[in-house]
């Protein structure tokens, strides 16, 4: 195991008021998706301003408090998209893999932040943190978020910066519901399109689509080749053959 942890782990408060450190998880008590080694970890936690707290899919966190819905999840979810602990039919395996991949979606364009924001490692650290779910060493609820901050991050920047960091935060999201694996899949075809001039933006979109297509894990292929034909009317298009 790594010797220390810098997930950045943030929450929302009144304002930004600088770093504190607290201990996450009861070291007493047992906890699902939890190890000794998560707990045993200070987490560094970060003041944001006050957002609501809905569902964070419904909303545009690069415009918070605007009131901005966006797509993304259905409004009826598809079942092979549930665990099977919450009634569907989604393993925990498929459920990682899932993570996985869209890990690697928001990763591919990660570099398109940070050369906007070389110093802010929030949508780095939450990658980290998904593949940290991925591992057993992250509670889903922390996971869940990291979420919000990465996005966080995408707040006031240009189109390829925000979009990125918006699939780094769907990316973690991944692990409190499966259904973000797309949004992450999304974010990261509309940074790639968005950074590319004007007349190659199709082209741009098509080519990360399909380098996305290429990593998706064979156990799970033909659930997110459906789940895209199905769902790129409300991904913005992104998936559109």
């Amino acid at each position: 195991m790594p010797s220390e942890v810098n997930f950045g782990v943030r929450e929302f408060g009144e304002n930004l008021s600088g770093p504190r450190e607290v201990q996450l998880g009861d070291p007493g008590k047992k906890e699902d998706n939890d190890s000794q080694w998560t707990r045993r970890h200070v987490f560094r936690l970060y003041e944001l301003p006050a957002a609501p707290r809905t569902d964070w899919t419904w909303r545009s966190v690069r415009n918070m408090g605007k009131n901005e819905f966006m797509p993304i999840l259905p409004a009826e979810r598809d079942p092979r998209l549930i665990t099977v602990r919450r009634g569907g039919t989604l393993t925990d395996e498929h459920h990682r893999l899932l993570a996985e991949w869209a890990a690697v979606c928001a990763e591919h364009v990660l570099h398109l932040f940070e050369q906007e924001q070389p110093h802010d490692t929030r949508p780095r650290d939450a990658i980290g943190v998904g593949r940290a779910w991925i591992r057993g060493e992250v509670r889903m609820r922390d996971a869940h978020r990291t979420a919000f901050v990465a996005s966080a991050a995408a707040r006031g920047l240009p189109g390829p910066a925000e979009f990125a960091a918006l699939a780094a935060g769907q990316a973690v999201a991944v692990a409190h519901v499966a259904a973000h694996d797309l949004g992450a899949g999304a974010y990261a075809i509309r940074a790639a399109a968005a950074s590319a001039v004007a007349s190659e933006t199709e082209s741009a979109r098509v080519r990360e689509r399909d380098w996305q297509r290429e990593r998706i894990p064979m156990e799970v292929r033909e659930l997110v080749l459906d789940d895209q034909r199905r769902r790129s009317a409300i991904c913005w298009n992104a998936f559109d053959d």
